[in-house]
């Protein structure tokens, strides 16, 4: 019998959730997985923070806790705390009650909130974001109305930053456009702007009335420092200009499958804060009613105690710097073996990303033939490696590169 759906066809693989799919299909032992955007230990298994086991505990261990519906906005704890990790603790804005703070489903929930917002209340609806971006990106804006155009972001030959064709191309961005930027450890290529070309950055977008839409997805995660990787937002917030902030929790506390984050909308006056706090409230609404309670409660549990706090950094940092010394240990390999070409741009990346700079045909050579898996475009996780996997990576490489134009 005919469904009514038989006209409905078979959606392709997402390409980074794909590689997972591929991954655990593949019985050779030697398998390894670079594609996945999750952080790993050295024994290749996911973490669970001390501290975040600790703050469920003490939750667990609360009798007076509920799971009763929290407010559309959140956890007004978990807001106040977020914007105060994202903007710092003596930021003018958050003194002035300029900041509208949502809770949302993690960053993928507070950029989608934030374009629909930005969709009904915004004179514009074009949204610039870099080439290349997280593959999400555009398919979020765009089903929230958005229409998205690309600036120049990654410059293949260097394999860094394309600062001039970003200029060029933002400088030609119709007056009042959105701009999505990475706070920092920019996914998918590990390339980031330095202070100064951060400050000519937002030098351009304020004189061109530019809508700048951070995205945060690695406060602490990429150098170590939770202020250093804010430096970007804290610059736009402090030359009093307004600006959106999607915060998540996910590689930061490690707390991928609870779904944390938060959307923050800096403003012109508290009288303008409150009334798009409304605003974006009638958005989340219809959308999922209210966020769940569980992950912001944690986060909230954390960044509340000092004792907490402390120690959250601690662990941040240790994940931080075994990521800076994969870069180190790959990119040492690669010399040590010979492997043609400037390997720098590995140590010079940041994050959790590498972009390799190999293409689509030596990516796949290294899947047939070493079990290795990441995406068509040549990024790798670098926190799927350890100090064991290293050489197999650098057999591939070398072999790759030598062998596969």
């Amino acid at each position: 019998m005919d469904s009514v759906f038989s006209n409905v066809d078979r959606a392709p693989e997402d390409p980074i959730l794909g590689v997972t799919v591929a991954y655990n299909n593949d019985p050779s032992p030697a398998k390894l997985n670079l594609g996945v955007g999750a952080y790993r230990t050295e024994e290749g298994k996911p973490l669970v923070l001390d501290v975040v086991r600790r703050a469920e505990q003490q939750l667990v261990n609360d009798p007076s806790r509920v799971k009763e519906y929290i407010p559309i906005a959140g956890l007004a704890d978990f807001n106040k705390l977020s914007a105060k990790l994202i903007l710092g603790a003596d930021s003018p804005a958050i003194q002035e009650s300029r900041v509208a703070t949502i809770q949302c489903l993690s960053g993928t929930g507070s950029l989608r909130v934030g374009s629909e917002f930005l969709k009904k209340h915004y004179h514009q609806c074009v949204i610039f974001i870099p080439k290349p971006t997280w593959g999400n990106h555009p398919k979020v804006f765009n089903l929230a109305g958005l229409s998205v155009e690309y600036y120049r972001y990654y410059d293949p030959a260097t394999r860094g930053l394309d600062f001039q064709g970003l200029l060029e191309d933002l400088g030609a961005a119709p007056s009042g456009a959105i701009v999505l930027l990475h706070a920092c450890a920019h996914n998918p290529t590990g390339v980031d702007p330095t202070s100064e070309q951060w400050e000519q950055i937002r030098q351009l977008i304020r004189s061109k009335s530019l809508l700048p839409f951070f995205d945060s997805a690695y406060q602490g995660f990429a150098s170590g420092s939770l202020d250093t990787d804010a430096h970007s937002v804290r610059t736009f917030v402090a030359d009093g200009g307004e600006c959106l902030i999607a915060q998540s929790y996910a590689k930061n506390m490690g707390l991928y499958g609870e779904r944390v984050g938060a959307l923050s909308i800096v403003c012109k006056s508290a009288d303008v804060a409150s009334k798009v706090e409304s605003q974006v409230k009638l958005v989340v609404r219809p959308m999922y009613s209210s966020p769940p309670i569980h992950g912001a409660s944690i986060v909230a549990t954390i960044l509340k105690s000092s004792d907490m706090y402390n120690d959250w950094t601690i662990e941040l940092k240790g994940m931080a710097d075994r990521i800076i010394s994969m870069r180190q240990q790959l990119f040492e390999a690669l010399q040590a073996k010979g492997t043609p070409g400037d390997w720098s741009h590995i140590i010079k990346q940041i994050g959790m990303f590498t972009f390799t700079g190999l293409n689509k045909e030596q990516v796949a050579f290294m899947t047939k033939e070493y079990h290795i898996y990441m995406t068509s475009d040549g990024r790798i996780s670098m926190a799927g490696l350890s100090t064991k996997t290293v050489p197999h990576l650098v057999d591939a490489i070398h072999a790759a590169v030598t062998r596969v134009v």
